[in-house]
């Protein structure tokens, strides 16, 4: 273990040419600098934070939406039947057509029959609106009180206005009890977001969001055992700018304020583009790879470091791209019902078998002609994130 211990912590790796860990163990009295232990609290503070959540969802979220009248749905329940649940469970939750014409004959039910079982059978494990929305109403509350709290204490740093201090007598830089805290936070929420994705709404981007949530986990401990703090605390407050907002327009889409979730959305895309195509790669990652190569040098960690950035910017890429889409069917149609990361089914998808002249008139009678204006009456705003 002493040399596993010894390879994982090599000097040569973490810190820059001519420090070692022996220069930051012992700083002069009232001096403290970032230690790997320090990240352990994050782990019971994610627990209590998960903690909060629940009990937020419940006294809090769950009586506003019950002001704005957001009820549980009663979803149709599929009725029991042993062979499909066994195929449900076991082989697919949606069937092709080969699936469904055998099933159709071992069961001598119609396929459409067959087609609505398996709809049913997936809406049975959906959440409902009200849940989505106390959910949503959690993530709100922590994303904007952290955003208050980091722009707050940056806005009284000196590398928020010249990034060029977060390497100057790098690593001999302070840990003061303000980033501290704003570090360890940020930490045991994404952990608790770790931990909870498993239980929360399954998106379908379910696998871009865990690596998200792991690159970023990575992140922030990479750079606090670094003491790349400076920087790491700027990423943050970057990503959270725009979080807050995403989450907004769900709930006014939640409660059917269709007019403010579109404005809400085309602000939370604004800033968004804004702080991950523009700020991120143009400030941050100028920084990273540029200035710090000029004041301190590049060293194997820093390489890394860089790395994950670079990783969290390519899904800040992935990201706009879908965002961007959906504002293009936006303009285009007028109408985006649901964006390909929707948890929401409708029946239309599987089982309506109208001629082209009937969809035509209902779209007439429904408005649908793109002039009206909305991103939509139903939910589009699906992702969640930390983007």
């Amino acid at each position: 273990m002493a040399a596993l211990s010894a390879w994982f912590w090599n000097e040569r790796f973490w810190l820059p040419h001519n420090v070692t860990w022996a220069d930051l163990a012992d700083p002069a009295p009232g001096v403290e600098y970032p230690k790997a232990g320090h990240l352990l609290s994050a782990l019971p503070l994610a627990l209590g934070i998960f903690a909060v959540r629940i009990v937020f969802e419940r006294y809090i979220a769950g009586p506003c939406a019950s002001i704005l009248q957001i009820q549980t749905e009663l979803s149709r329940r599929a009725q029991p039947n042993a062979v499909l649940e066994k195929v449900f469970t076991s082989i697919t939750k949606s069937p092709d057509s080969r699936h469904l014409e055998g099933l159709s004959k071992q069961l001598d039910w119609d396929v459409r029959k067959v087609q609505r079982w398996f709809r049913h059978r997936r809406n049975q494990d959906k959440p409902s609106t009200r849940t989505k929305f106390c959910e949503s109403m959690w993530r709100f509350t922590f994303y904007l009180c952290i955003y208050i709290y980091g722009i707050r204490f940056l806005w009284q740093s000196p590398w928020m206005w010249d990034t060029r201090h977060c390497w100057y007598n790098y690593p001999y830089q302070v840990l003061t009890s303000g980033l501290y805290y704003y570090y360890i936070s940020e930490l045991a929420f994404y952990w608790s977001l770790m931990f909870s994705q498993f239980t929360d709404i399954k998106r379908k981007d379910f696998l871009i969001m865990f690596i998200h949530h792991l690159a970023t986990i990575s992140l922030i401990s990479f750079s606090y055992v670094n003491n790349m703090l400076r920087v790491g605390s700027l990423v943050m407050c970057v990503h959270d700018t725009s979080d807050f907002l995403l989450e907004a327009a769900k709930l006014a889409n939640y409660a059917k304020y269709q007019r403010l979730c579109d404005f809400l959305f085309v602000v939370f895309s604004m800033i968004f583009f804004g702080t991950r195509l523009i700020i991120f790669p143009f400030w941050i990652l100028n920084t990273t790879l540029f200035e710090s190569w000029e004041i301190i040098g590049p060293y194997p960690s820093w390489w890394l470091f860089n790395s994950l950035l670079l990783v969290l910017q390519v899904l800040h890429i992935l990201w706009s791209y879908l965002i961007a889409r959906i504002a293009y069917k936006a303009i285009m149609r007028g109408k985006v019902s649901k964006d390909d990361r929707s948890d929401i089914e409708s029946s239309s998808e599987e089982e309506t078998e109208t001629t082209p002249k009937e969809r035509l008139k209902a779209a007439s009678s429904r408005g649908e002609n793109g002039t009206n204006g909305h991103f939509g009456s139903k939910p589009w705003s699906q992702n969640h994130n930390n983007w």
